[in-house]
C-alpha cells in the first residue's frame, strides 16, 4: 500500500471571513516539494475572491486524469516498441449536474496528440488500443465515477526529420 500526500494551506491574514469577503488563494505543496498556487476557480467564487491565475481544484482533477493517462500510454507504448517524441493532451472537465442533482466533474475528455519516430509509428487500431490499455490502467481514472472520454487524434504525428 502506497500513500500518498499534499498539504494545503491558507491564512485569513485580517480579511472578513464572517462576512464572506476574504481571498480563496492558498498554497498547495506536495511531497516532492513542489509548491502551487491554488484558489477557488471564479466561475465558483467571483473575482477578486479567487485567483483566476492559480490551479483551482478542478484544474487539478482534469490535469490528474491526463497526467495518469499520459504515464500508462507512455510505459505501454515503450513497452510495446512504439518510441515516442511529443505527447500533447488539451483535456476538458466539464462541471454539470449529476444524477443526484449535484455539481460534479460529470466528464472529462482527454484529446491527447502523439507523436512518434517513423520507423516505431503504430497502426491506428495500435494506437487506440495503446489508449483504451492506458485508460483501463489508469488509478485515477479507476478511482472516480467522472465519465472520461479518450479522444485521440489520428492519423498520429510524425517526427519531422
Amino acid at each position: 500500500m502506497a500513500h500518498y500526500t499534499a498539504q494545503i494551506s491558507w491564512s485569513r491574514d485580517g480579511q472578513d471571513f464572517l462576512g464572506q469577503r476574504y481571498s480563496r488563494r492558498h498554497t498547495v505543496r506536495f511531497d516532492g516539494g513542489v509548491a502551487v498556487a491554488g484558489s477557488s476557480s471564479p466561475h465558483v467564487v467571483p473575482l477578486p475572491y479567487s485567483d483566476e491565475h492559480a490551479v483551482d481544484p478542478e484544474e487539478m482533477f482534469v490535469a490528474s486524469l491526463s497526467s495518469c493517462h499520459m504515464l500508462w500510454f507512455l510505459a505501454l507504448a515503450a513497452k510495446a516498441g512504439h518510441c515516442v517524441e511529443l505527447y500533447v493532451d488539451d483535456a476538458d472537465g466539464v462541471m454539470a449536474r449529476n444524477e443526484a442533482g449535484q455539481l460534479a466533474m460529470t466528464v472529462v475528455t482527454l484529446r491527447p496528440q502523439v507523436e512518434f519516430s517513423p520507423e516505431t509509428r503504430p497502426d491506428r487500431d495500435t494506437l487506440l488500443r495503446l489508449h483504451h490499455d492506458a485508460h483501463e490502467a489508469c488509478f485515477i481514472a479507476n478511482s472516480v465515477r467522472t465519465e472520461v472520454r479518450v479522444e485521440a487524434a489520428w492519423p498520429v504525428r510524425e517526427q519531422a526529420v
